[in-house]
């Protein structure tokens, strides 16, 4: 690890200066369609990978801009962007002006796909992106919760507190949770109890970068990744004049929800400022069936940083506490299954072999966990020679959490972890163009308690990665790879090493204006997990007594995505077909027999393959009327012997209308989901439902604010449902109906 930092940091630092090229400038304004300027919107160099935000008076500019034809968009959600094609000279200057206005449609800009800003319809992967605002009216407590019903994500559930992201059908630990590019550090992935904590209403924006994404940040990526954007300045690292912030508050019934947090960033010079806070409670939810009890959640959070941005280099320190509590919802002592039949559940009336039940694990199950953060993050810009920029981001987290059983410790976990990541950025030289970098991680885990199923377990993982772009005249290639080694050391035993390569090709292919065709193909590599290895004993949050193998393989898996895309101002359209074969795949096999009361089950390996489909559609009817469809499918089964996987969700669709007037949008929308019967051994069958939702925003944009007003009435017909990914289906319910208010005001 130290000889390769050296290398690279002497390829940075040492590197002969090249030839300059006379370059040239692009200047313009933003403004408010009937409104002014614009102040804090994002103008984008969409070939370049340049950004510039406008100034009080709305103005921006690019210099040394090589010579060539570029589009830039301008964008500020909730506002519609605009996109623009110009030519700079060299030695020219180019004006261009943009006006935005309140619109259904928005340029999606990622960070996630490429590790630099870049227009969804450029990049190489399937990605989705959920803005602020969008996600305030969600108000919600968990990551799942927050991202349930968008194509091809559903949630798994062990109750609100507990939900975690499934993409395309993975779950756990292939599918990659971060913050602000690094790993968050939770423990969600190990066990169905676990849960993602995040106030959705607090967060910049959510990306989610659907399959293999293995090249930039793991191997435990295959299904995608999940970043939550925690603030405007982890995308943008530069200062600013004044300040910037947001005030959110919400409330709703059903569930007693009620909440709130702010934040802001003052900027003076080349220093900057941020601090954040607030929080969000849930009582126990109610169902068509009745209350589901012990399902409150709580969660606070509070953070700041100090920056200072030059104009050639940069850091920042942050530190942040996050902490809450949410409840494991009590099984009744008779349940009713699908058709209102009576029985018992196994996870809470324990059963031993003969089918006795014990009481021992009766009352109440809360987790209350509590994570601290602290982050580096530093660079170096606009350098001369091959690299143009380098950024090292460090982290520290502390994640501790503790399964209160009537208030008494039944267990307690913790897990800390040292993350860093530094990536190196190429200048553009003529048609190519990418990065490469470095990343890794130190952790530490331990339970403790009567039912720690895990030995305490030292981590060390270290990869290195590249990405890179060939940009022809009529297509685009990206090609790349990461080699990356896992060790893990538990106490008292012997250490296992997983070192492998993944790899990816793919094209874009502009087919006419605003429309293209993506296909990429992967060959990824993931280690073991721990708990895949190392589990011996009874883990009630997978309901299983589980054992792990020591002597577990790599997996090795092979993938082609293939996507159409097409946007204009008045169609937006996209849809993606993909197929994974994953050799020696991992999965729990239970064997029918119980012990300490529950199913024994063990970690296996066999082949499995991944089919599906998403497809979104927006598209104007009238001036003011709009259709927005949804659908994703997935089918996932072992190859041998033939066999679904478990909790596979079903074919799902959304069809909704957005009327809008001026700054009003009201949007009823149908949610469908399909039986789903392609079932795994002793896994219930979950019959099909529809639920009805309307949604309502009133936005208010000024100069210096975005004002927005929401009412969310959810299952509005009060329809009992049930998530098939969710571990407690047969005795918890989906919630019934209910209204959500909310009211968000972002300033600059």
């Amino acid at each position: 690890m130290r000889t390769w930092i050296t290398a690279t940091a002497a390829a940075l630092f040492l590197a002969p200066t090249l030839p300059a090229q006379e370059a040239g400038a692009i200047r313009g304004t933003v403004t408010l369609e009937r409104g002014g300027p614009l102040h804090h919107a994002t103008v984008l160099i969409v070939q370049l990978r340049r950004s510039a935000e406008t100034r009080a008076d709305g103005s921006f500019e690019f210099r040394q801009v090589p010579p060539g034809r570029y589009d830039l968009i301008a964008h500020m959600h909730p506002l519609g962007d605009e996109r623009r094609s110009v030519e700079v000279t060299a030695g020219g200057s180019v004006s261009l002006d943009f006006v935005l206005r309140l619109a259904p449609i928005h340029e999606e800009i990622t960070v996630t796909a490429s590790g630099r800003e870049e227009p969804t319809l450029d990049a190489f992967h399937s990605v989705l992106t959920v803005q602020a605002l969008d996600l305030a009216p969600r108000a919600s407590a968990s990551l799942g919760e927050a991202l349930d019903h968008e194509v091809g994500i559903a949630k798994r559930s062990f109750g609100p507190g507990t939900s975690r992201p499934v993409v395309r059908g993975f779950d756990g630990d292939r599918v990659l949770i971060l913050q602000d590019g690094l790993p968050s550090g939770t423990l969600s992935s190990q066990s169905g109890d676990h849960g993602e904590p995040v106030d959705a209403s607090s967060v910049e924006r959510i990306e989610v970068v659907r399959g293999p994404a293995t090249l930039l940040y793991g191997t435990n990526a295959i299904g995608g990744v999940v970043n939550v954007l925690s603030g405007h300045h982890e995308v943008h690292r530069h200062a600013h004049e004044g300040v910037r912030g947001f005030l959110n508050a919400t409330g709703g019934t059903n569930n007693g929800l009620g909440g709130g947090n702010g934040g802001m960033e003052y900027g003076n010079g080349r220093w900057m400022l941020n601090a954040a806070g607030g929080g969000l409670r849930t009582g126990d939810y109610k169902t068509p069936l009745g209350k589901v009890e012990n399902s409150e959640t709580r969660i606070t959070h509070t953070s700041a940083s100090l920056g200072r941005y030059g104009k050639r280099n940069f850091w920042s320190l942050g530190y942040g506490v996050y902490d809450g509590r949410y409840g494991i919802p009590l099984a009744p002592e008779h349940e009713h299954d699908h058709e209102g039949e009576h029985k018992h559940h196994a996870a809470v009336k324990r059963l031993d072999g003969d089918g006795d039940h014990h009481h021992e694990d009766e009352g109440p199950v809360d987790l209350k966990w509590r994570r601290h953060n602290l982050r580096l993050a530093a660079g170096l810009k606009d350098l001369d020679g091959p690299v143009e920029n380098f950024t090292l981001n460090l982290n520290y987290s502390d994640w501790n959490h503790k399964e209160l059983v009537e208030d008494a410790i039944g267990a307690e976990f913790f897990n800390r972890q040292f993350s860093y990541r530094g990536v190196f950025d190429q200048h553009r030289r003529g048609t190519l163009s990418g990065s490469f970098g470095f990343a890794g991680m130190r952790r530490s885990y331990d339970v403790r308690g009567e039912e720690a199923a895990t030995p305490p377990v030292t981590q060390d993982n270290f990869a290195a990665f590249a990405l890179q772009s060939l940009n022809l005249e009529r297509v685009r290639f990206q090609f790349g790879g990461r080699l990356e080694t896992n060790r893990y050391q538990p106490r008292g035993a012997g250490s296992r090493s997983f070192t492998g390569f993944s790899g990816s090709a793919g094209l874009n292919v502009p087919l006419w204006r605003g429309g293209a065709f993506m296909a990429s193909y992967s060959n990824s590599y993931r280690a073991p997990a721990i708990e895949e290895l190392f589990n011996q004993g009874p883990h009630h949050g997978n309901l299983a007594y589980e054992v792990g193998d020591r002597n577990l393989k790599r997996e090795r898996g092979s993938g082609v995505d293939l996507s159409l895309r097409h946007q204009t101002s008045r169609l937006k359209a996209e849809g993606n077909f993909f197929y994974y074969r994953l050799s020696d795949f991992i999965f729990l096999e239970p064997t029918g027999e119980f012990e300490d009361g529950l199913v024994k089950a063990f970690f296996r390996q066999g082949d499995s393959r991944y089919l599906g489909a998403e497809g979104r559609l927006d598209v104007s009817l009238l001036r003011d009327l709009w259709l927005r469809l949804g659908v994703d499918a997935v089918d996932a089964q072992l190859t041998a012997p033939a066999l679904p996987l478990p909790r596979i969700p079903p074919v799902r669709g959304r069809v909704g209308i957005e009327g809008r007037r001026g700054g009003l949008s009201v949007r009823p929308e149908l949610i469908l989901a399909n039986v789903q019967n392609d079932l795994y051994v002793n896994e219930e069958p979950t019959p099909g439902y529809a639920t009805i939702n309307l949604n309502a925003t009133y936005t208010l944009a000024r100069s210096h604010a975005l004002h927005s007003f929401g009412v969310n009435l959810f299952n509005a017909a009060d329809r009992l449902y049930r998530n098939h990914v969710s571990l407690i289906k047969s005795y918890a319910p989906e919630i019934g109906r209910g209204v959500r208010f909310s009211y968000s005001v972002r300033f600059f």
